[in-house]
């Protein structure tokens, strides 16, 4: 069943304020700080929407903290699939499911990627598959989506602020309400 955006609220309401996997900033403020860095390079309401809900499947699981920590992928870049789809397309879907494997991809294009990636980025790295081959990055990066999926993923490692100030999450709701399926917005 599809997620309404009050259930999106009511989400990061009752577990945005977790610690997010040890960085100094909450699941809500590293959600609302990639979103402004979205907003800041002129990114449409797609990509805005991606970048505000590309870790929303940490809060769908109850695997406790910064489970890389026990050696556990939590695969948040599918859990929360299921719950978007009815909400929107294939946009916000795919930036979202594809910005794990973009990690992935950076590390192996981007030199001096990795060694910038923060200590929980490259415990989880290796338990999402690792860096990779020459191969899998140019079929990667042929897929639709995995360019914005790259946006994205830049701008999550990016939003890990302490003490930043964000527009509200109401704010950016409401840019995802405007890209959300038709269909959906009778769900809101």
């Amino acid at each position: 069943m599809a997620l309404t955006f009050r259930d999106i609220e009511e989400l990061f309401a009752e577990r945005g304020g977790e610690q997010y996997a040890g960085e100094p900033v909450t699941q809500l403020q590293h959600a609302l700080q990639c979103a402004q860095l979205a907003e800041a390079e002129n990114a449409g309401d797609e990509l805005v929407t991606a970048a505000l809900l590309h870790d929303l499947g940490h809060l769908l699981h109850d695997l406790g903290e910064t489970p890389s920590l026990r050696g556990v992928d939590d695969v948040h870049q599918y859990r929360a699939l299921p719950f978007l789809r009815g909400l929107f397309g294939d946009s916000v879907i795919d930036a979202i499911k594809l910005h794990v494997d973009a990690k992935r991809y950076l590390c192996a294009t981007r030199p001096g990627y990795f060694a910038a990636l923060s200590d929980d980025s490259k415990r989880s790295l290796g338990l999402q598959g690792g860096i990779f081959n020459e191969g899998q990055a140019e079929a990667f990066i042929a897929q639709r989506g995995a360019a914005d999926a790259v946006r994205v993923r830049i701008w999550d490692d990016q939003a890990k602020a302490a003490g930043l100030a964000t527009p509200s999450l109401a704010h950016y709701l409401e840019r995802a309400r405007r890209c959300a399926l038709a269909a959906s917005e009778q769900l809101s």
